[in-house]
């Protein structure tokens, strides 16, 4: 975000975003499996460390629609993830304005707004390519911490 929002419309929302960035929503499945089964919050499996990615910040006028705009995931070379933002449920200014009426958004949060379909395990020593069409682009390597 770049300014503060709070109950804001659908029509201002976009008047609020600083920019725009690609981030990885990363979960230990085992870990959010047992904490399931033992009746316990998920954040073990949901926010440990290197859990979550996040791009260089992209500035807003460089991406002209953020409603189309190609996402795509490799793992090892091979593609995992092919989407554009025009297939998502809910639009950014539905999604900035929702929030927005349930909790302020403040400079410099981040908005996760989904995942395309092609979720698959990683384990360590595999290899992460992934970017927002040819504006960002992450590479890393998979990492136990054992």
């Amino acid at each position: 975000m770049g300014s503060t929002a709070c109950c804001v419309s659908e029509a201002a929302a976009v008047d609020h975003v600083g920019g725009y960035a690609l981030a990885l929503d990363m979960t230990d499945r085992e870990a959010q499996s047992r904490a399931k089964k033992s009746g316990l919050p998920w954040t073990l499996g949901k926010a440990f460390d290197t859990s979550c990615p996040v791009s260089p910040f992209i500035e807003k006028s460089l991406i002209a629609d953020p409603q189309n705009v190609d996402l795509w995931l490799n793992v090892n070379g091979v593609s995992h993830q092919r989407a554009s933002t025009a297939d998502m449920i809910f639009s950014i200014p539905y999604l900035i304005s929702w929030i927005s009426h349930h909790m302020t958004l403040e400079p410099g949060d981040l908005i996760l707004t989904g995942t395309p379909a092609g979720v698959s395990p990683v384990r360590a020593g595999d290899h992460i390519d992934c970017g927002i069409g040819d504006l960002v682009k992450m590479s890393f390597t998979v990492e136990s911490r054992d």
